[in-house]
This record gives structure tokens, sequence and C-alpha cells, in this order.
């Protein structure tokens, strides 16, 4: 890695920082007995690399810039003392893994089950984590995906304004702890992604802004302030920076794939665009040797970006917002916000997402004025789309938080939405505490202080401006004081509700629902060919099917609402699955009030 501190033996360590519009760099010791500033030589291209005797594994180092003030390495691997103390040399090789026999699972079985570290146990930590995999297993989840670690001002926050992309959150432990956490998953069959933060850094702690100002663009301008500098002068270190992160994240930590957060924010008028770079590098890098996850976050639906699993310079997937929101949509009848572009057709819009990917194939989006939003995806596969009920963002986003459990119509239309996620080809994702209707809500929550602070919960307010409960000044003063401690402490699992009533009775149903896709779904997936579906003839209709290479027919039929009404003709085969005993899908008979069924048809002989 060219960037940060690298153990040289004997030598000691290289310290090596890239500040093309510096003067002078200074290293800065403050372990040693006197505290020492050493001066770093300049070389070619605007590094500064020093080789010094005088530190080793678990030195403190900083830098000083043009006499400026004392800071961490943008490259560090460990700020145990946050953001705006020294970093420390790391010796990466120091771990001592387990798991040499681990090659990987297949895309195409994905389970994702997401989760915050800081709020999943009790402990708040990687420990924390790795005591309870054992859950995850029983449930029958396959990938474990973390929201960010990389280190975040303070000890609360989500991860998205992270500072120090090559240090895990010194709150959750050391690089050794996430290191035990993927040894541990991948002694229970278990892979393991984590998301990363390619397209801002937060605004606390962030001081490549003033040290190192050609980190960014004046050309282009993100929700965040000034893009990323991804295509301007300076841009090649640049991008640099941010490969060798996902290179590292795989390689050093040993973890099986990245989801990329909200990629529709990178500003890249150059080619190759970085996305396509970086996919490139991580295909010839570890995805030779094993199955490499690539996910990505995009609302502008770029189908092109996607293809078959381990594609050389493409993504496995995206998540699929279309499919939460017409889900959503049919399952609390919300039609606020992003939600009014499937007020008037959910179930049709529904039924295309799981047959096509997209719901949005480039039609015009009124949430977006008029706006065309999406490419078409017909011709992928369905594992390159991740259908979801719950995240961080669809929960977290809210002002209360709320889980689907305290919003859905009834337990039934719950049920009935779960039946569908969870036996669809496509890879589905959970969000931690799903799978036993948790009660806790999932808040937004940071750690910020002074000005900043009144500014983001003030933002926060601000945000729900344009949905209609928010009107009354009263309800927006009782949304939760994202700095306030309470509303992280609010956020975190209770752990002790798992086996009681109701909570059991839905960790059952998932339990259920993931043998059957594991017995029955997955060996599938690779075998289809193409999805279709057919119109509702009554809302709340579904009718979906997806043709194998065979020419057998995987078919879901199911009634998204809250009426008896007639359904189409299901062409018989063997039950996979049905909510209801007395569910009938014959022509012209009745589906019952949130029904669903799953069917596997035989080939037609004929055929």
């Amino acid at each position: 890695m060219p960037f940060g501190a690298e153990l040289r033996g004997a030598e000691g360590v290289r310290f090596r920082l890239w500040a093309p519009g510096a003067k002078n760099v200074n290293l800065v010791l403050p372990d040693a007995e006197t505290p020492r500033e050493l001066p770093m030589p300049r070389l070619d291209g605007g590094w500064f690399e020093l080789v010094s005797a005088r530190a080793g594994a678990g030195s403190r180092y900083a830098f000083r810039i043009d006499n400026g003030p004392v800071v961490p390495d943008p490259a560090s691997r460990s700020n145990p003392e946050d953001v705006h103390g020294p970093s420390v040399v790391i010796d990466p090789e120091s771990f001592e893994w387990n798991d040499d026999g681990w090659r990987g699972r297949p895309w195409h079985e994905a389970v994702i089950y997401e989760l915050h570290v800081g709020t999943f146990s009790p402990e708040g930590t990687f420990a924390g984590v790795e005591r309870r995999l054992d859950h995850l297993v029983e449930l029958g989840v396959t990938v474990l995906e973390l929201m960010p670690v990389a280190d975040f001002p303070g000890t609360r926050g989500w991860g998205y304004d992270g500072v120090l992309p090559y240090a895990p959150e010194s709150v959750y432990g050391t690089p050794d702890d996430l290191k035990s956490l993927v040894d541990a998953a991948h002694g229970r069959q278990l892979a393991l992604m984590l998301d990363v933060v390619y397209n801002h850094f937060g605004p606390e702690g962030n001081y490549l802004h003033a040290c190192v100002p050609e980190f960014f663009s004046d050309r282009h301008q993100t929700p965040w302030g000034q893009a990323i500098n991804y295509d301007g002068p300076h841009s090649g270190p640049v991008r640099d920076f941010f490969r060798h992160n996902a290179l590292y994240w795989l390689e050093e930590f040993h973890l099986d794939g990245l989801r990329l957060d909200a990629v529709h924010a990178f500003r890249d008028d150059s080619k190759p665009h970085i996305l396509t770079e970086m996919a490139g590098a991580i295909r010839a890098g570890p995805g030779r040797e094993r199955p490499i996850y690539l996910v990505l976050e995009n609302h502008a639906n770029e189908a092109h970006y996607l293809a078959a699993p381990g594609s050389p310079q493409h993504y496995d997937a995206q998540w699929n917002d279309d499919t939460h929101h017409c889900l959503h949509v049919l399952v609390t009848g919300e039609t606020d916000g992003y939600y009014e572009d499937y007020a008037d057709s959910a179930d049709a819009l529904l039924a295309r997402a799981l047959a096509e990917g997209f719901a949005y194939q480039g039609e015009p989006s009124r949430h977006a004025g008029g706006a065309p939003r999406g490419e078409p995806s017909r011709h992928l596969p369905p594992t390159a789309f991740v259908p979801f009920l719950q995240t961080h963002d669809q929960v977290g986003n809210r002002a209360f938080g709320e889980r689907l459990c305290h919003l859905a119509a009834s337990d039934e239309a719950l049920h009935a939405a779960t039946a569908i996620l969870l036996l669809a080809p496509s890879p589905p994702l959970l969000f931690m505490g799903e799978e036993w209707a948790a009660a806790e809500p999932f808040l937004y929550f940071c750690d910020f202080g002074g000005e900043l602070a009144a500014s983001v919960r003030d933002g926060r307010r601000r945000e729900f401006a344009g949905f209609k409960r928010f009107k009354d000044p009263a309800i927006v003063a009782t949304i939760p004081d994202p700095v306030a401690v309470g509303t992280f402490q609010r956020s975190q699992l209770d752990w002790g509700k798992l086996g009681e009533g109701a909570h059991l009775r839905w960790l059952e149903r998932y339990r259920r629902l993931l043998g059957i896709r594991r017995r029955e779904i997955v060996p599938l997936v690779p075998l289809i060919r193409q999805g279709s579906y057919t119109a509702p003839p009554h809302q709340g209709m579904i009718a979906v099917d997806w043709t194998l290479a065979d020419g057998a027919v995987l078919r879901l039929r199911a009634n998204l609402s809250a009426r008896t009404a007639a359904g189409p003709d299901a062409g018989g085969g063997r039950t996979l699955f049905t909510t209801h005993a007395s569910l009938n899908v014959e022509p012209a008979r009745s589906l019952e009030p949130w029904s669903v069924t799953w069917q596997l048809g035989v080939p037609d002989p004929a055929g």
C-alpha cells in the first residue's frame, strides 16, 4: 500500500503522505522520551516519505503540514484516541488466522444480514457481534454485512460520517478484534462484507480539506459539499487512495465483499469511471481466488454497472429500493415523500421489480419532478438485485425510527411481505432484529459537539418538512435529538426478548422460510432464464413466473390486500409454501386476504 505507515523490519517504519500543495511535512513521534518532529523529504508527485528506526509496531505518530496543527495520518490503520488523536503503527501480519480452508460462498445462495456494530449487542463491539454469530447461522443467514466501521468522531454514530477510511472505529475494538470477528464468521461458514463510503468524508475530523485540498473537486458538488476529486488535476493518487482502501479490507481483513454507499453521488467524468476501475482491480486481485461480493447503492438504477456474479469490471448486485418501496406502500398504505412514485400501482410495479429487477427502467419519476429514472434491467439475472423490507436507511431515516412491525396494517400483511422477500430468487437482505420483530426503534444518532451538533439537530427536523404529518410544529418538536445519548441507547437491541411471545413466533417464521429457501429456492436460482409478470386483475394481486433452463417454472401468486379477490391461474405444480392452508389458486377461484403461495411447475412434456 503506497499510503500510510509500513513496517520495514530492522529499518523501522516507512511513513508516507501525499500532500502536493505542501511546502514541508514533519513526522511527529509523541511516544519518544523527548517528543520528536522529523522533517520528511519531498519526493516526486507530491509525496513526502521518511523511513525511521525510531518507530515500530505500536508507535504513535502524526503529521505536521506547513507548520500547522498536528493531524493524524489519512491512511491510519488505527486511531485509538479518536479522529483528532495520533495514529498508531499496526503490524498487519501479527494476527494468527485460522481460515485457511475458507474459499467463500457463491453469491446466488446469499441471505444477507445488515447490522450496526454499536447497537447490535449490549457490548457494542466487534466482540459482541462475534458472540452472537451462532444466532445468525441458526437463522439461515449466509452473509453478515456491517454498516461502516471507518473511524468517525465520538463514540456513537452510523458510520457514514467517517473520516479515517482505513482505521476501524476504536470504540468497536482494535483491528485485530475485527479480524477475529471475520475469522470466527468464516469458521461458521458465514461470509462477511462491509459497507464503505467513497462519496464524502464526515464534517468533523476531516483534516484533508485543510491539509490536502487536492482530495476534493471545485468542479462538482454533492449533498455533502465538494465532491471527491475523481477526475480533476491530481486525481490519480485520490483514485488510488480509495482503490487501495477497497483492496485493503478484502485482503488484510479477509472480508468477502463490499457494499458501496450512494454511488449516484460519485462525480467522475473520466474514463474508465472510478467504479469500473475499482471493480476491475478487485476482480483481478482477491477476486481471482474466491468469490468477492460487490454491491452498490445507486438511486439512479444504472443497470450498466451490474452483471452476473464475478463478472470483470462489474458489480454483482444493487440494493433494490423499488422492491422495498412497493412492498412498503402495500403493507403500510404510506404514500408520502418518495413513496408517491408507487402510490397508484404498487402491485404492478412490485411484480415488474420481482420479474425484471427495477420497477423504474427509464420512466418518469413524479418524486423527481418528472425526470426519467433507471435503465432497462430485464436482461440481468435475479442475483443482480438485493430486495429488503427494512434497512438502516428505511428504518433509521424515519423521524421516529419505527420498524415495519409497528407500521404494517396487520400481522398477516407483514407475514405476506416477508414470504415474498425470503422466497423470491434474488438474495434477500434483513436488518438486525427484523427476524424477531424487535420492538426497539433504530434512530439516527451521532456524537457531534458545539455548532455542528445544533446544525445536525435542526437539519434533522427540516428533513421531514415535505411529509404531511410534520406540518404540525408540535410533532416536529418530538423528533428525537440525534446528539443525545438516549437516542443511541433507545436503538440498542434487547436480546432478552428473543424468546418471548410474538417475538419467538416471528423468529420461527423467519427460520422456517429461510429453511425453505435453502432447500427449494437456492438450487433453482442459477437455472432461471427469464422472469415475467402479468398485469394484476385486481388491486393487490401479484402473479410472477420465473422460467428455468429445463422448462420448469417457479410461480408466485399473492393477494396483498385486505379483501378476498379472484386470483390468476397458477398453472399447477408442487406447492413450496403457502400462508393459507385453504388457498386455492385455480382459475376464477378466490385468493384470501394477504395470502401468498409459491409453486414449482414441472416442464411441459410437449414444450
